[in-house]
C-alpha cells in the first residue's frame, strides 16, 4: 500500500469501511480503519516484533498482524490477542468537508473504572507463555492483587521463542526475550518448586513446606524436552533446546566448538541448525525420517526445506538414527560416523504432568497426545483447577475430538481467553485456531489449524520460489493451512475458521 503524508490529511472516499490505509505522521507509521463508519487512527508497527500492520487484515473490529498474527482494537488500540500485550498508540482524528486529517497522539483512555469481581485467590503454577498471558490479562483488568504465579525457573518470564531463533542466532541478547513485566500487584516467585496439591484443601505445598492457599488453581506447567537415550546421551555435550537456560549452555559451548550435529528434523531441530549456522558452525542433521518435516508438512515442503538448508551448508543424514556419542563422532546405526563438537537433541517434548497426576486430575490417553484432560472451558477434573498450555488436551470444535499442541501463541490464547472468564468478561468456550511460525533463514512458515497427518494435502503455489500455500484434511474438511510468502491468505483463512 503506498504511503502518504498525513499531516496534509487525505479524501474520505480513499477511507472504505475496513479497508487499511498507510500513512507517515512526523515520521511514525500509521494505519487508517473505517470502522463502523468513524476513522481509526493508529500506530503501524505491531508492538510484538514490530510488522508492518499495513499489510495485515481488518477482521470482527481488529486489525491483525501479518506475520504473528496478534490482534488490536481498533477503536483503544489495546493488544487484545497476543503475541503482542503492549497497545497501538492512537492518534486524533476530524473529518470535515470529505477530508480525513490527523491532529497529533491522542491521550490514553482512562480506566473504566468498572468494577472488578471477586475473583478470589488464583495460584497460577508456571510463568510461561499460558502462566504469564493469563496473569498479565487479570491484571490488566485490575485483578492483579488476587494472583500469585509460581515459576520453578530462576528467570523473569520470557519467550520462548527467542531461544532457538533470535537468541541462539547471535540476532537478539539475553535481555530481548524478556515478556513485559507483571505489575506489582501480581505476587512473581520465581525459583520454587510446587511438590504436592491438597484438593480438599485448595493449597498447594512447595518443596520449602511453605503452603498457599488458592480459590482457582491454573495449572500451566508446559513440557520438558525429551532426552535422547543413545550411548553417550548423558555427556554434557549433549544439549537439548527449550529453556533460555538451555540456549545460554549451547552459546558458550559454540563458543570452542566449529561442528555441531543435530539430531532430529522438526522444527525446532531445524531452527537450531540454522541458528548454529549464523554463528559460523558447520551443521549436520541426522533423523530417522527420509524428509524434515515430512510428517506434519508432507514430503513437497520437507524436500524444499532441506534444499534450502542444504544451500546454506547443513549435511543431512535421512533415515538414520544416533546409536552412540563420544563428544567427537556421532555412531549411526549403519555404522557411518558424523564428526562434531557438540550435539544437540530436537526430538520433541513431553508434558510436564506429574505434578496434576499426584493430584488425581484426569489424564488424556497417550495416544491421543497425552496432558492434562480439560473440558471447553478449560477446566479439569476439579471445577476448581484449570490447565492450560502445553499440558491441556483441549476439545477441538472443528475437528470433534479433542487435541493437544504445543505452539507458543496458542499457550498464551488459552491464559488470556482464561482470564477474562473468571473476570466474566468472556463469552462462549474456548475455540482458538491454533497458529505458529516458525524461520528458516530469510524463509517464514505460518501454519494455521491442526491436523493429525499431512496426508491429505493440496499444494497451490511455487515451493522453489518460496510462494505457496499448502491445505491440509482430516476426514475430507479443510483444517489446516501452511503458507509462505501469503501473509494475508494465512490471516484470511485462520478468521474463516474461527465462524466455522
Amino acid at each position: 500500500m503506498a504511503e502518504r503524508n498525513l499531516a496534509s490529511g487525505i479524501a474520505s472516499t480513499e477511507l472504505e469501511e475496513g479497508r487499511i490505509v498507510a500513512g507517515v505522521l512526523d515520521g511514525q507509521d500509521v494505519v487508517l480503519v473505517r470502522h463502523r463508519g468513524r476513522v481509526c487512527a493508529l500506530s503501524g508497527i505491531c508492538t510484538h516484533l514490530k510488522a508492518p500492520l499495513a499489510d495485515g487484515i481488518v477482521a470482527d473490529g481488529t486489525i491483525r498482524c501479518p506475520w504473528h498474527h496478534a490482534r488490536f482494537d481498533l477503536e483503544t488500540g489495546e493488544a487484545v490477542g497476543a503475541p503482542a500485550f503492549a497497545p497501538l498508540d492512537r492518534f486524533e482524528v476530524v473529518e470535515d468537508e470529505g477530508q480525513v486529517r490527523i491532529q497529533g497522539p491522542k491521550p490514553a483512555e482512562a480506566p473504566s473504572g468498572d468494577s472488578v469481581p471477586d475473583i478470589g485467590r488464583v495460584v497460577i503454577i508456571g510463568a510461561g507463555a499460558a502462566g504469564h498471558a493469563a496473569a498479565e490479562m487479570l491484571a490488566r483488568h485490575g485483578a492483579g492483587a488476587a494472583v500469585t504465579i509460581l515459576d520453578q525457573s530462576e528467570d523473569a518470564p520470557y519467550d520462548r521463542t527467542f531461544c532457538s531463533k533470535q537468541y541462539l542466532a547471535g540476532k537478539a541478547g539475553r535481555a530481548d526475550a524478556a515478556l513485559p513485566a507483571l505489575d506489582v500487584p501480581v505476587r512473581l516467585r520465581t525459583g520454587v518448586t510446587v511438590s504436592a496439591i491438597d484438593r480438599a484443601g485448595k493449597v498447594v505445598r512447595l518443596g520449602s513446606g511453605e503452603r498457599i492457599a488458592y480459590d482457582t488453581l491454573i495449572l500451566a506447567t508446559g513440557a520438558d524436552a525429551v532426552r535422547p537415550d543413545f550411548y553417550g546421551a548423558d555427556r554434557s555435550d549433549v544439549h537439548v533446546m527449550r529453556e533460555l537456560a538451555d540456549a545460554d549452555r549451547l552459546i558458550a559451548a559454540t563458543a570452542r566448538a566449529e561442528r555441531a550435529v543435530v539430531v532430529g528434523s522438526s522444527y525446532i531441530g531445524l531452527e537450531v541448525a540454522a541458528s548454529l549456522i549464523a554463528r559460523g558452525l558447520a551443521v549436520s542433521v541426522v533423523s530417522d525420517t527420509d524428509l524434515p518435516l515430512e510428517k506434519t508438512a508432507g514430503p513437497e515442503v520437507g524436500a524444499m526445506i532441506r534444499d534450502l538448508h542444504q544451500s546454506k551448508g547443513v549435511r543431512f543424514h535421512p533415515g538414520r538414527r544416533v546409536v552412540r556419542w563420544d563428544g567427537h563422532v556421532a555412531m549411526l546405526d549403519d555404522g557411518s560416523e558424523v564428526a562434531g563438537d557438540l550435539l544437540v537433541a530436537g526430538i520433541g517434548v513431553e508434558p510436564r504432568v506429574a505434578l496434576a497426576a499426584a493430584a488425581g486430575l484426569t489424564l488424556a490417553d497417550k495416544d491421543a497426545g497425552g496432558g492434562v484432560q480439560v473440558d471447553a472451558m478449560l477446566r479439569t477434573s476439579d471445577p476448581a483447577i484449570y490447565a492450560i498450555g502445553d499440558i491441556a488436551s483441549v476439545p477441538d470444535p472443528r475437528l470433534g475430538h479433542p487435541i493437544r499442541v504445543e505452539h507458543w501463541v496458542v499457550a498464551q490464547r488459552m491464559g488470556q481467553w482464561l482470564a477474562r472468564h473468571l473476570l466474566g468478561r468472556g463469552e462462549g468456550e474456548f475455540a482458538e485456531v491454533p497458529f505458529f511460525w516458525s524461520g528458516h533463514y530469510d524463509l517464514s512458515l505460518r501454519y494455521v489449524g491442526h491436523v493429525a497427518s499431512p496426508e491429505d494435502r493440496r499444494i497451490d503455489g511455487d515451493m522453489a520460489e518460496k510462494d505457496f500455500a499448502v491445505t491440509f484434511a482430516e476426514q475430507g474438511r479443510e483444517q489446516a493451512m501452511l503458507t509462505a510468502g501469503r501473509d494475508v491468505l494465512a490471516l484470511e483463512w485462520e478468521h474463516r475458521r474461527e465462524r466455522d
